[in-house]
């Protein structure tokens, strides 16, 4: 094959990787909607059931393909950290930020991530930031400030909350960044750090929570919750960012936020609506803009990753 062929077939798995993990925007769109709709479950109580559900998504991949699931511990200590340490420490952070501030003002705070990623994806060896990633991230920021500014004013009875969405942010930025560095630890990986994040949880909600269980319609969001915004979303993330174009799923993403910028609604009659359109526009732009910026590329997996199975990855 010619030098030409390989790196425009490097090109395409470039983009679809992207692609797949513009899939977790979509579905974290729904995160905040779902989070207020759980109702009064408190924040480690609600970590631990949605992220039980997350885990099982890879067990029972597991199970289907014949593999055994203590195959999938064999992980370096550091990616252990970087993977319990980002899923458990954000969705700690999110929850607990829900409880203290305004569903809308902690949803736009924690949406500053996107611009993060792109800061600190230009900081890591052989990245570099592209105009339009900046451009993206600062319009996503923009959206912010229109919003807040808009919608509601800083109230220092809620500063607790607000300071607890930042810190969402800058960690859920680090763990996305970070986990490039780890390209050759496979995807299914993220199953056992959804394991451990949803068993660290369970210990921190009984050390410091009551238990408070749902009724039948917080119920079906936490199942969804469980399953999209803390289940599927965080596999197909992990794929982008380390096969990808991290850049560009964060830059997509601020533009998205602009895009609902003068209508926040979270909770409200039509927010499903505005977010399913959120979708639709953050998709168009992301094939385009993928040729001008080629991350490193990432190495195949390690023998000592791979499959314990024969399956096709």
């Amino acid at each position: 094959m010619t030098v030409g062929g390989d790196a425009s077939n490097r090109n395409f798995a470039t983009m679809r990787a992207t692609a797949i993990g513009c899939v977790a925007l979509a579905l974290w769109s729904a995160l905040a909607l779902l989070t207020t709709a759980a109702g009064a479950v408190p924040p480690f109580q609600l970590t631990a059931m949605t992220f039980v559900l997350a885990a099982l998504l890879a067990v029972g991949k597991w199970l289907l393909r014949g593999e055994d699931p203590r195959a999938h511990l064999r992980i370096p200590v550091a990616a252990w950290a970087l993977g319990v340490g980002g899923l458990f420490g954000y969705h700690a952070l999110y929850f607990a930020a829900f409880a203290r501030a305004p569903a809308v003002d902690v949803n736009l705070i924690t949406y500053l991530w996107p611009l993060l990623i792109v800061l600190f994806a230009g900081l890591l060896p052989g990245e570099r930031i592209a105009t339009r990633h900046v451009i993206g991230a600062c319009l996503g920021l923009a959206g912010v400030a229109v919003l807040t500014g808009a919608g509601a004013r800083f109230d220092p009875r809620f500063a607790e909350g607000y300071a607890l969405a930042l810190a969402c942010a800058v960690v859920w930025a680090g763990y996305s960044t970070l986990s490039r560095r780890f390209g050759d630890v496979p995807t299914d990986a993220v199953g056992v750090f959804c394991a451990a994040t949803a068993l660290l949880a369970f210990v921190t909600h009984l050390l410091v929570e009551e238990t408070r269980w749902p009724g039948a319609a917080a119920w079906l969001a936490i199942v969804l919750l469980g399953l999209g915004p803390v289940g599927l979303a965080f596999y197909v993330w992990d794929h982008g960012v380390k096969r990808g174009d991290e850049g560009e799923c964060g830059a997509d993403h601020g533009r998205d936020l602009l895009l609902v910028a003068r209508r926040p609604a979270c909770g409200s009659a039509n927010a499903m609506t505005r977010q399913t359109t959120k979708f639709v526009l953050h998709l168009a732009p992301v094939s385009p803009n993928l040729k001008a910026h080629r991350p490193k590329t990432i190495p195949e997996r390690s023998a000592r990753y791979a499959r314990p199975s024969a399956h096709p990855a």
